[in-house]
């Protein structure tokens, strides 16, 4: 197919894709309740799937959120799942932590990462929601013949703890996976999918309106005050008191929540759809319909969409503020070095959304005093989220004081000289955009393959 010099379809929209399947509601108007058992701050996965669990207690939930119900990263994102393959990938040493202890506590993380996939099975199934669930495993392409090697010695944890059902693909093998020839194998992870991130969504909010909790948007917090016995969240439609509070904002968490916005590094996730394929095209480039991921330091994913009709391509296509044209347009660059046969294929949509990093690199629960949080998704936000929400749910639920999980593990670390403005994100970003490029060249140069021709 002749390239086309508008990569723009006529109907192309500024938005997500997913949104054509479920939109975030609009807020409708109304008083606020005075008061309540728990009030949470944040109506995505987290939110919402906390206000589940403290229902099932009997136990009153009001879930506020500054804009429309679910829209920012749960219903944004690329909508891949799996549970322990990123926080294996991550896990850093604790200082002054033995060898033994690390394994130790990363075996425990991995555990309660590959439940978090078990739980939102669980909700797929219990609350019967229609999301595209798609069970076909996950591939992280290898960059680099290095990171082939260094997987290697990571597979058999990840199988004794997370029962990720992984192996190793030779870059012979995984022509069978990928209609791209520019990466050195894969890891195939058998216990992982993808998903409808919106048409989740939506069923979660459904069950839990359904079970009492009370949503309402459109309901920013200006400031959460300490009282006698409870807590007032204040916001420009009124004060709701409440015993106990859940901050569960993520990638979007404001300067007034406790000083939690200190503990995150929000960074933006771009995406683009394609116009309908051709149904041979789109099996060329994903015969088995398996989420794709890489080994790079500035990530790239992919995956078709529930219907298999259009690819979704995903990356960090900036590390600054850009037009949806913009980042459109690097993706699109981006995904054509891997599938050349998609040259000339216009996009649709172009979007964009918050995850939240962490200094650790790994998510956290945890609160004391009635005030509790869940935050860090690390860009595992629709198994992760749903699951920190949870137990924090739980946490509350069984008044417990001791650790509900891995997860739950003290303060999340902070910075003296992060106070939660990320300026650093393009220096880091372009640098290690830099060293992916530099790798890569030095890696194909070296093997002396005439296939290793594009510069990704």
């Amino acid at each position: 197919m002749a390239a086309r010099t508008d990569i723009f379809a006529p109907d192309f929209q500024r938005r997500p894709y997913w949104w054509e399947a479920f939109e975030p509601p609009q807020p409708e108007d109304g008083l606020l309740p005075a008061s309540t058992d728990v009030a949470i701050v944040g109506a995505g996965y987290a939110g919402i799937c906390c206000a589940l669990e403290l229902r099932k207690a009997g136990i009153e939930a009001v879930v506020l959120e500054r804009g429309r119900p679910g829209q920012g990263a749960s219903t944004r994102s690329g909508g891949q799942v799996s549970g322990g393959v990123n926080v294996q990938k991550k896990a850093l040493a604790a200082v002054g932590e033995t060898a033994a202890q690390r394994e130790d506590r990363l075996a425990a993380r991995l555990r309660d990462a590959a439940e978090s996939m078990t739980y939102v099975e669980s909700l797929i199934q219990e609350h019967r929601i229609e999301c595209g669930w798609h069970k076909t495993g996950r591939l992280t392409a290898m960059w680099v013949p290095a990171h082939h090697q260094s997987w290697q010695g990571r597979i058999g944890q990840l199988n004794a703890c997370a029962n990720a059902q992984a192996r190793m693909l030779s870059r012979d093998e995984l022509r069978g996976e990928i209609g791209s020839e520019i990466y050195y194998g894969a890891v195939l992870v058998g216990r992982a999918g993808h998903l409808h991130p919106a048409l989740l969504y939506g069923g979660m909010l459904r069950a839990a309106l359904q079970s009492g909790a009370r949503v309402y948007g459109n309901t920013p917090v200006r400031r959460i005050e300490r009282k006698h016995g409870h807590y007032a969240v204040v916001t420009p439609r009124g004060t709701v008191r409440a015993e106990r509070v859940v901050i569960a904002t993520n990638g979007y968490t404001g300067p007034n929540l406790a000083g939690l916005r200190r503990k995150v590094v929000p960074v933006t996730s771009h995406m683009i759809a394609t116009e309908e394929l051709s149904p041979d095209l789109a099996a060329s480039l994903l015969p088995t319909n398996r989420a794709v991921s890489e080994s790079r330091r500035v990530v790239n994913h992919y995956r078709l969409s529930p219907d298999g009709r259009r690819l979704l391509f995903g990356g960090r296509a900036r590390f600054t503020p850009a037009s949806e044209e913009t980042t459109a347009r690097l993706l699109y660059r981006a995904m054509i070095k891997r599938f050349p046969q998609l040259a000339g294929v216009r996009i649709t949509h172009s979007w964009g959304g918050n995850v939240a990093m962490t200094l650790d690199s790994m998510p956290h629960i945890g609160g004391s005093e009635g005030l509790y949080y869940a935050l860090g998704c690390n860009g595992s936000g629709v198994a992760m989220m749903s699951y920190l929400g949870h137990c924090v749910g739980r946490k509350i639920a069984t008044n417990t004081r001791e650790p509900i999980n891995a997860f739950d593990q003290g303060e999340i670390p902070g910075h003296p000289f992060y106070f939660g403005n990320p300026w650093f994100l393009f220096a880091i970003g372009s640098w290690y955009q830099a060293r992916d490029a530099y790798d890569y060249w030095r890696a194909r140069h070296s093997s002396g393959n005439p296939t290793m021709t594009r510069r990704p």
